[in-house]
């Protein structure tokens, strides 16, 4: 990989990192992953209000308005993905107890929605194609997305916690943190109003 590339890539993360007093910051929902071994805060600011940012949040899924990021890569792996360009009302309501799928066989709960503000998964309650609990993978996790106005628009933050119980669940949320990274970047410059 050139120098040049590298550098790219370096300077379009670092405008995904969160700042220190967001990172140090509680959100919504940190409560549900206790004593967590990894969190990861992005943000990214967008010149638009939390009111026209808010939906492509409330509308996030598969079989919903996708994930807004490289369906390319989630469709090598089965998921189906079609990011959605426009807000569609249907996919507009958003509760506790809902089920937000990431993959055909794979669904996360809802856990805490402030609408216009926050929306928050987690894995526990996680549910397979059929609506059945999956197995418990070893880890704790919740994912976190916050609309926050500003001066300029807003500025929207996800976290995502985990807390490993087991090594092999260390192994696999240390790889998912790396995978989400990318996933993460391709999903905070998608969610443009």
């Amino acid at each position: 990989m050139s120098a040049a590339v590298t550098a790219a890539a370096a300077r379009r993360l670092a405008l995904l990192r969160a700042t220190t007093d967001e990172t140090n910051s509680l959100l919504p929902g940190d409560e549900l992953v206790d004593r967590p071994t990894i969190v990861a805060t992005r943000g990214i600011d967008i010149a638009a209000p939390p009111a026209a940012v808010w939906p492509w949040v409330a509308q996030l899924g598969q079989e919903r308005g996708g994930f807004y990021t490289y369906a390319w890569l989630e469709n090598l792996v089965g998921c189906r993905m079609v990011n959605a360009d426009r807000i569609n009302p249907q996919w507009q309501d958003v509760a506790v107890g809902d089920i937000v799928r990431l993959h055909p066989d794979l669904g996360l709960r809802v856990a805490v929605v402030e609408p216009g503000r926050t929306l928050t998964l987690t894995g526990d309650g996680a549910v397979d194609r059929n609506g059945e609990p999956v197995a418990d993978p070893g880890y704790d996790f919740s994912w976190t997305f916050t609309v926050i106005p500003t001066a300029a628009g807003c500025r929207l933050l996800t976290r995502e916690r985990f807390r490993a119980r087991t090594r092999p669940a260390r192994v696999m949320t240390n790889l998912g943190v790396r995978l989400s990274t990318i996933m993460a970047e391709g999903m905070l410059r998608g969610i443009r109003p």
